[in-house]
C-alpha cells in the first residue's frame, strides 16, 4: 500500500486551524449571542450607498489603497490618511503583520487567554511563540512581555474573551521598552471608555487595529484598518494582497464611518444593555468579568456550581443551544468553566436570562 504523501510544510500538517464561532443559516430562528455581532442594523447612509451601487463598481478593479475610506477615516480620527492602511477585516492586517515581521527564529508574544488567531497566524509562518499568562484578574503581565522582546507583541484591548481594557500608560511603557512591533488590537474600542490611538503619534513601533465589524454592524462586509506611522505601514503594504478590499466594501465602509452618530447611538444602547445583563446574571449566581466590550465573560459561582446539576459551563452552552440560543464556549485552559455571551437587544437578553433561569 502506498504511503500517503503530504503536500504541505511540516508546520502546516501539525497545525490545528482557527475555528470561528458557529454560524447558523441566515434564516435559522435562533438568538445568536456567540460571535459578538452588533444586534442593531448598519447605518442607513451605508445601506443607501449599497443600494445605489452600479455595475461599474463590479466591472473595474477597486482602489488598491481604499482611498475613499482612508479619507473619511482620516477626518473622523484626526490622523493623516497615509497613516491608515485598510484590510479585509482587521484579521487581514494581522496576517500582513505576521507575514512582514516574523519567520522561524523570530518570536511572537501575547498574553493569554486572548484571541487565538494570533497563535494560528504565527504557526502558519512557523514563527516562535511565547504565550504569557494574564494575572487572574486580567492585569497585564507587563514585565514578562517586556523581557520576551518579541518581534511582534499582540495586546487586545478590550481583550477577548475577558472584555478587559489595558490602561494606556501600561501600553505606553510597553511600546517604549519593546524593540519590536506592538500591535494594539482595538476591535471592541467603540464600547470602551478609553483607547490608545495617541500612542501611534508617540511611538513608531505601534500599530492600532480597528474594525467595522462590531461598532458599525458590518461584520459581513469584512472591513478593518490599521493606524500607524507611514514608515511602519510601508513594510506591511509590501506584503498585502494587491486588491485586498473590494469596491463595495470601500464605498459602504466610508459611508458607515462617516455616520458617527448612528454608530455612537447603537454603542450607547449596547453599553446600557451590558450593564443590565451583568446585573441579571449576577442575580442568577454568575461571576462577571468587568467588561468594556459588547460581551460578558461569565462563570457560575462556586456555591451555585456545587448545588446545581447544570453547574458546568459546557452543559449550559449545550442546553442553551437546544433552546435556540447560541453563546460561546471555549475548551481552553482557564476558560473551561466560563461562557462568553454577546450583548444583544433587550428582548434577546431577556430571553437569555429566562432560559438560563430555567436551566439552573
Amino acid at each position: 500500500m502506498l504511503a500517503i504523501m503530504s503536500y504541505f510544510r511540516p508546520n502546516i500538517d501539525a497545525l490545528a486551524g482557527y475555528v470561528p464561532g458557529e454560524q447558523p443559516p441566515p434564516d435559522a430562528k435562533v438568538i445568536k449571542l456567540n460571535t459578538n455581532e452588533n444586534p442593531y442594523p448598519p447605518s442607513p447612509q451605508a445601506l443607501k450607498v449599497l443600494q445605489g451601487l452600479e455595475g461599474e463598481f463590479l466591472r473595474r478593479y477597486p482602489d488598491p489603497m481604499a482611498g475613499a475610506f482612508r479619507q473619511v477615516a482620516s477626518q473622523v480620527l484626526e490622523v493623516p490618511a497615509d497613516w491608515i492602511l485598510v484590510g479585509n477585516g482587521s484579521d487581514d492586517l494581522l496576517t500582513m503583520i505576521i507575514r512582514a515581521c516574523t519567520e522561524p527564529g523570530r518570536q511572537v508574544v501575547y498574553p493569554m487567554p486572548t484571541y487565538v488567531l494570533y497563535r494560528t497566524l504565527a504557526q502558519i509562518q512557523d514563527a516562535n511563540i511565547l504565550e504569557v499568562p494574564y494575572w487572574e484578574d486580567y492585569t497585564l503581565p507587563i514585565e514578562e512581555l517586556i523581557a520576551a522582546q518579541g518581534a511582534v507583541t499582540f495586546i487586545a484591548s478590550p481583550n477577548s474573551p475577558s472584555g478587559t481594557v489595558v490602561p494606556v500608560e501600561l501600553l505606553d511603557k510597553l511600546a517604549t521598552e519593546l524593540s519590536g512591533v506592538l500591535v494594539i488590537d482595538e476591535a471592541y474600542t467603540d464600547f470602551a471608555q478609553v483607547n490608545a490611538l495617541e500612542l501611534t503619534k508617540k511611538h513608531d513601533n505601534v500599530i492600532i487595529l480597528r474594525t467595522l465589524s462590531k461598532g458599525y454592524s458590518l461584520a459581513g462586509l469584512r472591513l478593518g484598518f490599521g493606524i500607524a506611522n507611514p514608515t511602519l505601514l510601508a513594510g506591511l503594504i509590501k506584503v498585502k494582497d494587491s486588491y485586498n478590499i473590494d469596491a463595495i466594501a470601500i464605498a459602504v465602509g466610508a459611508a458607515a464611518m462617516a455616520d458617527q452618530s448612528h454608530k455612537n447611538a447603537n454603542a450607547k444602547k449596547i453599553k446600557a444593555s451590558r450593564t443590565q445583563m451583568a446585573i441579571d446574571l449576577e442575580e442568577l449566581g454568575f461571576n462577571i468579568c468587568p467588561s468594556q466590550s459588547n460581551f460578558l465573560l461569565v462563570s457560575l459561582s462556586k456555591l451555585l456550581a456545587e448545588k446545581s446539576p447544570s453547574g458546568s459551563a459546557e452543559f449550559l452552552y449545550q442546553r442553551l443551544k437546544q433552546r435556540g440560543i447560541f453563546v460561546r464556549y471555549f475548551q481552553q485552559p482557564r476558560l473551561e468553566d466560563k461562557l462568553r455571551i454577546t450583548v444583544g437587544t433587550p428582548e434577546q437578553n431577556l430571553a437569555l436570562i429566562k432560559a438560563l433561569r430555567d436551566c439552573l
